[in-house]
């Protein structure tokens, strides 16, 4: 399965997501496509990560809406997040940015501390720890999610195809090496027969010359073999001089 750490500058991309983070005051984390942590978690809540992730059934409850919400929403606890794919040009499903832990206005009280009872937290704490929870207004909210999915997705396929590029160039050029070689070889071949067709050519002018009259046609043939010779001296110079060109612009291809 390809994975963002494969092929991302990690460094980079945490230095998107701190910067996003403490930019707009949003949590935000990001996940691989099986829910794994790929990136440190930022502006995380004591409402949302001590308290609320810190039961069984809130936990649970919390995980389905991590896999399950798309774009901007209301988590099961009553707070803003959002779920933003990080995918490939081609629809490839790399993982999600996901976050929030917002107040997009000011929260009724008693939805808090019903449930804070349903999973077994302390109300009081829960109340206090909501206090603390950043207010954002929706709008806001849905821009600064959107923000950094395209950031994050342009950042992403961008060194996709970097390195995609890069891996293509390296087959290229191993397969211009290997087929390099097979091009020497055969151009040696070439060489070796334009030399014995050379001797040949000269036997077979010295033997027409000794026939006298008789060796006339035969001196003719000796004089196109030797044409021969010149011109495959000539092709193979030419298929080296080509094939060194090539090799030399592969070579400075970065």
């Amino acid at each position: 399965m390809l994975k963002i750490v494969d092929f991302c500058d990690m460094k980079k991309f945490e230095a998107i997501m701190s910067n996003w983070a403490r930019s707009t005051g949003l949590a935000t984390v990001a996940v691989d496509a099986e829910g794994n942590y790929i990136s440190d978690c930022y502006n995380f809540t004591d409402f949302c990560i001590k308290l609320t992730r810190g039961t069984t059934e809130g936990k649970n409850r919390c995980e389905k809406c991590d896999r399950e919400g798309k774009g901007v929403y209301y988590c099961h606890a009553g707070l803003c997040d959002f779920g933003i794919p990080i995918t490939l040009d081609d629809g490839t499903n790399l993982g999600s940015i996901i976050g929030g832990q917002v107040l997009p206005e000011e929260p009724e009280e008693q939805k808090f501390r019903a449930t804070a009872r349903e999973l077994g937290i302390n109300e009081d704490k829960y109340i206090e720890a909501l206090s603390k929870v950043t207010r954002k207004t929706k709008e806001q909210i849905d821009a600064s999610a959107t923000l950094l999915g395209d950031v994050i997705n342009m950042f992403v396929r961008a060194s996709y195809e970097h390195v995609r590029n890069e891996g293509l160039v390296g087959k290229i050029k191993e397969k211009i090496e290997v087929t390099s070689g097979d091009i020497v070889e055969v151009n040696g071949q070439i060489n070796s027969l334009a030399n014995r067709q050379k001797i040949l050519s000269l036997n077979a002018s010295i033997e027409a010359a000794r026939a006298g009259e008789a060796g006339r046609g035969f001196a003719i043939v000796a004089d196109e073999v030797q044409k021969m010779s010149v011109e495959m001296k000539e092709s193979s110079v030419k298929i080296t001089e080509l094939l060194n060109g090539l090799i030399e612009s592969l070579s400075n291809i970065q």
